[in-house]
């Protein structure tokens, strides 16, 4: 006797006609578990890029204003501005000192940390002041 001649494919495991994701019907969910796990992967890288560029440009701008500064006490004896924005009225400085999240920067004259000078920062994103993600 002869058996009867089957047609001879190559099945990747999933494939297989009883295979244990065909019993669940999931073979056509796999591409959405995916899609939803690369956006839930972007979303997490953007945040935390975007958390990241508000550093930077925090740090430019603090950059920018403490020039502001120097410039001012090199012109009125050392003395520290009433606040930055007397820095913005008297020229030292061409924009309003906000961080990347809208708020005022802050000028500590004499400093916590530089006690002949001052100290220039953000509140960083959570608005605390003296938090642990303050930048200055």
């Amino acid at each position: 006797m002869r058996r009867k001649a089957r047609e001879q494919t190559i099945f990747f495991p999933w494939e297989r006609p009883g295979s244990f994701v065909r019993r669940l019907g999931l073979s056509r969910a796999r591409i959405f578990f995916a899609f939803a796990f690369f956006v839930g992967l972007f979303v997490v890288l953007g945040v935390r890029e975007r958390r990241t560029i508000g550093v930077r440009l925090t740090r430019a701008t603090i950059g920018v204003v403490a020039k502001g500064v120097d410039k001012y006490r090199a012109d009125h004896q050392g003395k520290c501005p009433a606040d930055l924005a007397a820095l913005k009225a008297e020229g030292y400085i061409a924009f309003d000192p906000k961080d990347a999240w809208g708020r005022e920067l802050r000028l500590l004259c004499p400093g916590f940390t530089n006690t002949q000078g001052y100290d220039l920062m953000s509140d960083g994103p959570d608005g605390a002041f003296g938090g642990l993600d303050r930048v200055e």
